[in-house]
């Protein structure tokens, strides 16, 4: 089945045969991919020493408007490859000594990445990271389900007020729910090497905005009722204003050590102790690489 002649991959479901128009995603249903390398600055049991064997695949399906990707998401910076090179570059990424394959906003692109992992069975002995935005087609995780070990998936928002305002995406926080409930479901429990590296399980990233520390406490509040320790909670205070946000003047300022430290505390307080916090300076050029292409393309092209 050709899941791309009848889009429906994402919770936009918008309906195109990508083989002749382009979705919200931006995407045709040629797979694109701007860079990969080991990236040092996942969290600790994801990075560990020796990098994470990241790819950033070009467009998005959600496109937020704060997006610090944008040149990738979607300003269509990427190169063509096909589903053998795609293999190629997880085995190559794993010679590197990759802890895992991270792929990072993958969705548009599920059913590459499934025949991508077809062709390194027995090859590849390294972790899949399916590093997303939350917003996530029940159905789609289901076709996932037994080739990755492990999600990184955003929980952007509780107020479908702010998701649409940000994200044109009203429904996010439904969807985001019950997308969590499968990826949880798949995975049951978080697993450790000795090393402290994460084999199986789920971590939920917050981004924290600024002057939305009220839906930071009430996502951070769902997560723990819902899921105690079964999962990791990743709060993040690494928001850079980028791009035009003439229209969102919320957004032309960074998270104040005030706004963060009360969404810490909060958490502490309702007991969240599988949690990853990020210390002062960590809003830096680091998190933004250059789409150059590297461990993409072949030295031949």
């Amino acid at each position: 089945m050709n899941y791309y002649k009848n889009c429906t991959l994402c919770p936009r479901r918008c309906g195109v045969d990508r083989s002749e128009k382009r979705g919200f995603c931006g995407e045709s249903d040629k797979l694109r991919a701007a860079k990969a390398y080991l990236h040092m600055w996942e969290e600790p049991c994801i990075s560990g020493t020796r990098g994470s064997g990241t790819v950033f695949f070009t467009g998005c399906n959600l496109g937020c408007v704060y997006c610090q990707n944008g040149e990738i998401s979607s300003g269509g910076a990427g190169y063509e490859i096909d589903v053998i090179r795609l293999g190629q570059i997880f085995l190559e990424l794993q010679d590197k000594g990759a802890h895992n394959i991270n792929l990072v906003t993958p969705t548009h692109f599920a059913e590459h990445i499934i025949r991508a992992v077809d062709f390194t069975r027995g090859k590849l002995n390294i972790p899949i990271v399916y590093n997303c935005g939350g917003y996530e087609n029940v159905e789609t995780l289901k076709r996932l389900d037994g080739y990755v070990d492990i999600y990184l998936t955003d929980f952007k928002y509780m107020s479908p007020e702010i998701a649409r305002r940000y994200s044109a995406a009203p429904d996010y926080p439904e969807i985001a729910k019950a997308a969590l409930d499968e990826m949880v479901k798949q995975t049951v429990r978080c697993l450790f090497d000795a090393d402290g590296i994460m084999k199986r399980g789920v971590i939920v990233r917050h981004l924290v905005l600024p002057s939305h520390a009220d839906d930071s406490k009430e996502i951070i509040r769902y997560l723990h009722d819902r899921y105690g320790d079964d999962i990791y909670i990743s709060i993040m205070n690494q928001y850079t204003p980028v791009g035009d946000l003439e229209k969102y003047p919320e957004l032309t300022k960074r998270v104040s050590d005030r706004e963060y430290d009360e969404i810490i505390d909060f958490a502490a307080d309702l007991g969240v102790t599988n949690a990853f916090v990020q210390e002062g300076g960590t809003v830096s050029e680091s998190f933004i690489p250059s789409w150059n292409g590297e461990g993409i393309l072949r030295e031949e092209d």
